[in-house]
């Protein structure tokens, strides 16, 4: 006889995974992975993306690289570092890997965003801004056809 797991994680999962997207919300711009999150966690890798993805709808890395842009979208808006200055102090690795994730939640490069939202939010509280420009979660951002002049 084999026992049916549940439709959503365990209450002393839940915990543990509140715990886990905590610290990627206090650690976002450290060298993280999912192996040693887990290990931390005490859950083995595939335990915990399983059940981070049922309890946030997400995987854990998804959520890393969210916050990271998040935290990279606030970081632009101030103007004065570059990209790449930006891409390092958010805790990416990788200028590509950055510019790619960006393009995908927000919809536009970094270095465009950071020259429309200079526009469009001028005159704006910073919590309105940083609502406004929040990138879209579980889902990319849905492409743009083209201004036509």
């Amino acid at each position: 006889m084999t026992s049916r797991p549940g439709p959503a994680p365990q209450l002393h999962d839940l915990a543990r995974l509140r715990r886990v997207r905590d610290r990627i919300d206090r650690e976002y711009a450290r060298p993280l992975n999912v192996e040693a999150i887990a290990r931390d966690a005490n859950m083995s890798a595939g335990h915990l993306s399983r059940q981070f993805r049922l309890a946030y709808g997400e995987s854990p890395y998804a959520y890393l690289m969210t916050r990271r842009i998040e935290r990279a979208m606030a970081l632009l808006r101030r103007g004065d570092l570059s990209v790449t200055e930006v891409c390092f102090a958010v805790g990416c690795a990788s200028l590509g890997t950055f510019s790619t994730r960006f393009t995908e939640l927000v919809g536009v490069p970094p270095s465009a965003y950071r020259r429309q939202v200079t526009r469009a939010t001028a005159g704006l509280p910073s919590c309105v801004t940083k609502q406004v420009t929040r990138p879209i979660r579980n889902r990319e951002a849905q492409a743009t056809s083209p201004l036509l002049a």
